[in-house]
């Protein structure tokens, strides 16, 4: 990740219901269309060779040195082997002088008029290896590109891939990219996603633009994990989806942190040190295949491919779903709206912790007769027909027996789908669900509503609210 700031999808996969144990990957293959696990193994293997590229070449895969272009080899090499019509671009302005190029591969199936990109620079620093930045985000796209070469599955939209030159320097490479594309390439990328320092050793579990549409399948997949992703304040503005934003192409990623230091919320949350930085070898020496964090690795690399699965593959009966999105602004970090209702009960609440991020939507909980809620109207994709409407639920209360004093209801056009009450406080947040499979193609306004009786409070906490076809 460059050092200073410029001046300038769900539902393909079968997600898990709980997290998986430290190191492991989400059993992903319970249906046929549920992304591929992207093997670990693989993953360490492609950062070995970029580490002995740096070796062979005084230490460091600068993009102006030969430890750069000798990583350029490696991956071009591995994607021509797997079928890829591979790119060097040179970048020809605004680079470094004698920077190497950029490298571009797309997988030659999918709507050509419909690009998801992901990318990752591939340059590093001058003062060490970078295996974490950005060795890792490097090797972790390359494995997703050769696992889909090798699945081979229909595919709805197109999936390019790029690794970019001289990021260190300032984003040149990537800048170049897409300052020289034609006004009718770019409208083409639907969304952009950033790997850029995902093996933190000491990090935690970042998304860019974490309550946009782009970022739903990310964060979707990270949330399955009991993850509880936070937004990547730290990298804003620092990593090659900045070009991309800067032409106002949609843009998501991961990234588990660099120097910033680790709040004791975040360790209590991720484990690791409070107080220490993210990655305690940024842009030094140190940063080695000892630098890496192999379980932040695999859940990223996963979540790639969960990503680019929900994104442009073809569903079995040859629809379409795609219900990233549709639910506007359902982790509540961007403000009130489209939530209509009770909106004053959205905020970062005093003395509670949010599923994700720092806002939620805490109902009832004044232990006096009360009605709250709150809504918006959606779109259900007339191909989601197994859609189900997902969201973290935290039920505390007062109350006490067997008896339903309290409720939390899920409405569609007014009729109760669900209800929970205060008999099922406890257990913090807890993913909770709706069947939505009846609107599919429909417009309907969804409501979650909190209804308490004269006495004794129970708190409905709201958050990360999605569709999902599951």
């Amino acid at each position: 990740m460059a050092g200073t700031l410029l001046a300038l999808v769900l539902g393909f996969g079968t997600l898990p219901a709980a997290a998986t144990p430290s190191g492991t990957s989400p059993a992903s293959s319970t249906t046929a269309l549920a992304a591929p696990d992207i093997g670990i193994t693989a993953v360490r293997a492609h950062l070995d060779e970029l580490s002995a590229a740096a070796a062979r070449n005084g230490g460091n895969r600068r993009s102006t040195g030969q430890g750069y272009r000798d990583s350029v080899a490696y991956v071009k090499g591995k994607l021509q082997a797997a079928g890829y019509t591979v790119t060097e671009q040179p970048c020809t302005s605004g680079c470094t002088s004698g920077a190497g190029p950029n490298l571009i591969a797309e997988w030659p199936q999918g709507d050509a008029n419909s690009v998801y990109m992901f990318g990752a620079h591939l340059d590093g620093v001058s003062a060490g290896p970078g295996m974490n930045d950005n060795g890792s985000g490097s090797a972790a796209l390359l494995e997703n590109a050769l696992t889909l070469a090798r699945e081979n599955p229909d595919m709805r939209n197109r999936v390019r891939f790029a690794w970019w030159t001289d990021e260190e320097q300032g984003l040149n490479g990537s800048d170049f990219y897409v300052r020289t594309l034609s006004s009718t390439e770019r409208s083409r990328i639907k969304a952009y996603y950033n790997f850029d320092m995902v093996a933190s050793l000491n990090g935690g579990y970042f998304v860019n633009h974490i309550t946009s549409a782009a970022a739903a399948p990310m964060k979707a997949y990270w949330d399955s994990l009991g993850l509880q992703p936070e937004e990547n304040t730290e990298g804003a503005g620092r990593s090659d989806d900045y070009s991309f934003e800067r032409y106002s192409i949609p843009t998501s990623g991961y990234a588990m942190g660099a120097s910033a230091r680790k709040t004791s919320a975040q360790a209590a949350k991720w484990g690791g040190t409070a107080g220490s930085a993210y990655d305690p070898c940024y842009h030094r020496a140190c940063d080695t295949l000892a630098n890496i964090n192999t379980t932040g690795l695999d859940r990223a690399a996963d979540g790639i491919a969960y990503t680019l699965w929900q994104q442009a593959v073809v569903t079995g009966g040859g629809g379409a779903c795609d219900p990233a999105g549709v639910v506007g602004n359902g982790g509540f970090e961007s403000g009130t709206a489209p939530w209509t209702g009770t909106t004053a009960v959205i905020a970062a609440h005093t003395g509670r912790t949010a599923h994700g991020g720092t806002r939620f939507a805490w109902l009832g909980g004044n232990g006096s007769t009360s009605t709250e809620s709150v809504g918006q109207t959606v779109t259900v994709p007339a191909d989601c027909t197994r859609a189900s409407l997902v969201f973290w639920l935290q039920i505390e209360t007062a109350e006490s027996g067997s008896r339903a004093y309290d409720t939390f209801s899920v409405r569609v056009n007014g009729s109760t789908l669900a209800t929970w009450s205060n008999v099922h406080a406890g257990g913090g947040w807890t993913q909770r669900s709706a069947d939505l499979s009846a609107y599919a193609g429909q417009t309907v306004t969804l409501t979650f509503t909190a209804t308490e009786d004269y006495s004794l409070q129970t708190g409905f906490l709201l958050d990360d609210v999605s569709l999902q076809n599951a």
